[in-house]
């Protein structure tokens, strides 16, 4: 009996770290879910430009240069946010009233250089870089046009120019600042927008 007694008293610690070990499993989880999201790299130019095999492709003045980078789970609302976000972003100085921080590139008149950039989404496995999470390039081509797409109509056709995806790019850039910001389109904000309807800045 003192035998049965003694392995029915450890019971309670074997469930205790089998909750323990769920709880850390379920907080894994959301911090997995949590990086679900398209990443954009921008940084404020005096001009940027993109060549592909020795040829000028696209050329911007002052402007935003913005990076992008497509995880496999993006959707529509995640492009959504990031064309929001980078055509609102208050990155230049008001020359009105000389203060900072202040005005949004279409505001002033600026342009906008986009870039698909799918190493945004590289995973060091030891020294080599992995690329399994980035959208794939099949799914990920009309995608990326899609998101270009909804930049030009958010702003204006001309104003806003990208490379070319797929290609071996060189990107020429004078960042003005230097001022670089990173920005994703989180998973929480996306599902909170579906639920609520509601937008959230």
């Amino acid at each position: 009996m003192h035998g049965l007694h003694h392995s029915l008293s450890t019971l309670p610690s074997f469930a205790k770290s089998a909750d323990k070990t769920a709880k850390k499993s379920t907080v894994a989880s959301c911090k997995t879910l949590q990086i679900r999201a398209m990443r954009a790299v921008v940084q404020r130019v005096t001009s940027a430009s993109v060549e592909v095999d020795g040829h000028m492709v696209s050329e911007i003045g002052p402007g935003l240069l913005v990076l992008v980078g497509l995880h496999e789970s993006d959707t529509d609302s995640n492009s959504d946010y990031i064309c929001r976000k980078v055509l609102n972003m208050r990155l230049f100085t008001n020359e009105c009233t000389g203060r900072g921080w202040d005005q949004n590139v279409m505001q002033r008149n600026y342009e906008v250089l986009l870039v698909s950039q799918f190493t945004l989404y590289g995973v060091l496995k030891g020294n080599k870089p992995d690329f399994h999470v980035a959208m794939p390039p099949q799914k990920a081509k009309p995608f990326y046009e899609s998101l270009v797409d909804k930049f030009r109509k958010a702003y204006r056709p001309d104003a806003v120019k990208d490379g070319v995806f797929g290609a071996m790019m060189k990107v020429n850039l004078v960042n003005d600042g230097p001022v670089t910001m990173q920005l994703d389109s989180s998973q929480s904000s996306k599902s909170t927008n579906e639920e609520t309807g509601k937008t959230i800045n």
